[in-house]
C-alpha cells in the first residue's frame, strides 16, 4: 500500500463501506494525525475493526463474530499475512490487502454461508 495520510485512509474506507450492502454503519476515530481506527457493523452480528498508522504504514482488518477474530489482515511484525476463515489463529504470507479486498473477502464469505 503506498502511504496515505490518517485521514485520506479513513475517507477511503468510508467511500468503500458507503458502497457495501453488507455494512449498516461506521464509526470512526482519528486518534492523531497518524492513527485512525475504524468499527464497521455489519448487516448481521458482526463488525470489522480496522485500524492504520501512517507514520509506520501498519494496517489492520479483523472480522469479528461473537467476540471472536473469525478472519483478518494484516502487516505487524511479519509483512503482510491473513489469519484465514478456518483456522483465523494462522497466519498466511500474503501480498497487500487493501480494506475493499478484504470486505469483498468477508462478503464472499457471508455469501456463500
Amino acid at each position: 500500500m503506498a502511504y496515505i495520510s490518517a485521514f485520506e485512509f479513513a475517507r477511503t474506507v468510508q467511500d468503500i463501506c458507503g458502497r457495501s450492502d453488507l455494512v449498516a454503519s461506521y464509526d470512526v476515530r482519528i486518534l492523531d494525525d497518524t492513527v485512525v481506527k475504524i468499527r464497521v457493523t455489519l448487516t448481521y452480528d458482526a463488525f470489522i475493526d480496522v485500524f492504520y498508522n501512517s507514520d509506520t504504514e501498519k494496517c489492520s482488518y479483523a472480522l469479528i463474530e461473537e467476540s471472536t477474530r473469525i478472519f483478518g489482515a494484516d502487516n505487524a511484525f511479519i509483512g503482510w499475512h491473513t489469519h484465514p476463515f478456518d483456522n483465523p489463529d494462522q497466519h498466511v504470507p500474503s501480498s497487500g490487502i487493501s480494506f475493499e479486498k478484504f470486505l469483498k473477502t468477508v462478503e464472499g464469505h457471508i455469501a456463500q454461508r
